[in-house]
C-alpha cells in the first residue's frame, strides 16, 4: 500500500501544478483549466484522449506541441492568450482528433498550413480576425464546428464597413483572394509605370543635354576666325568620322 501510495505522488508530482488525469466516459482525461500556464506542458500522459488547456495564459503554439499524444480525441485551447500558431503544431493529431477549440484567443491571421490533414471540427469564434485572403484560404481549408461560424467576427479589415461584421456572411458576397490579386496588380503597374517615367525622363534629359551641348558648341565655332574655325570644323568633322 505505502509502495502504491508513493508510486502515485511521485506521477502527480511530475505533473504542473493545477493539472491532474482522470478517467470520463471511459476516456482518459486530463485537465490544466486555471492552471496559469504560459505554454502547453510536456509531461501529458500519452495516451490522454482528452485535453483541457482552457483558461490559461498561453501565447502560441509552437511546431509538434502535441506530436506525443497520438490517441487525443479532443482538445480545448479556448480562452487563452494565443496569437500564433505556427505550421505543424497538431502534427500528429490527424488521426484521431476530432474536436479542437481555439475560441477566444488572440488570434488575427492564420496560415492554413497549421490545419493541414487535420479532421476535427474547428472552433475559431472570439478572436479578432484579420478579414482578408488569408482567412477566406483558412476558413475553407478547416470544417467549422456547427454554430460557431457567425462568432467569426473582422477585428480589422483593409475595408473599414467590414470592421464587426461577420466573416462567412462577408465572403458569400466578396472575394477576399480575388480583391487582393487585383489590389496586387495595380500596385505592380503603378511600379512599372513609376520606372517608365523616370527612363523616359532620363532619356529627355540626355537629348536636351546633347543638344545645348552641340548649340555652345556651335556658337563658339562661329565666334572664332574663318581660318581657325574652319580648321575646328575639320577637326570635328574627323573626331566624328
Amino acid at each position: 500500500l505505502f509502495f502504491l501510495l508513493a508510486c502515485c505522488l511521485r506521477s502527480a508530482a511530475a505533473f504542473p501544478k493545477g493539472c491532474y488525469p482522470s478517467e470520463e466516459e471511459g476516456l482518459k482525461t486530463f485537465r490544466c483549466s486555471n492552471a496559469q500556464l504560459t505554454e502547453v506542458p510536456r509531461d501529458i500522459p500519452n495516451d490522454t484522449n482528452k485535453l483541457f488547456l482552457d483558461s490559461n495564459r498561453i501565447p502560441f503554439l509552437p511546431r509538434d506541441a502535441f506530436q506525443d499524444l497520438p490517441l487525443l480525441l479532443e482538445l480545448d485551447l479556448s480562452h487563452n492568450a494565443i496569437a500564433s500558431v505556427e505550421s505543424g503544431a497538431f502534427r500528429g493529431l490527424a488521426e484521431h482528433l476530432h474536436s479542437l477549440d481555439l475560441s477566444s484567443n488572440r488570434l488575427v491571421s492564420v496560415s492554413k498550413d497549421a490545419f493541414s490533414n487535420l479532421n476535427a471540427k474547428v472552433n475559431l469564434s472570439n478572436n479578432p480576425w484579420l478579414c482578408d485572403c488569408r482567412l477566406q484560404e483558412l476558413i475553407r481549408t478547416v470544417d467549422l464546428v456547427a454554430g460557431s461560424s457567425s462568432g467569426i467576427v473582422c477585428g480589422s479589415s483593409g475595408e473599414e464597413e467590414h470592421v464587426g461584421k461577420a466573416f462567412l456572411q462577408l465572403i458569400a458576397d466578396t472575394d477576399f483572394c480575388n480583391v487582393y490579386k487585383k489590389t496586387t496588380d495595380i500596385a505592380m503597374l503603378v511600379t512599372m509605370f513609376g520606372w517608365f517615367t523616370m527612363v523616359i525622363s532620363y532619356l529627355v534629359y540626355y537629348v536636351r543635354q546633347n543638344q545645348e551641348d552641340a548649340r555652345r558648341h556651335l556658337e563658339y565655332l562661329k565666334s572664332l576666325p574663318s581660318k581657325q574655325r574652319r580648321s575646328e570644323e575639320s577637326s570635328t568633322i574627323s573626331t566624328v568620322v
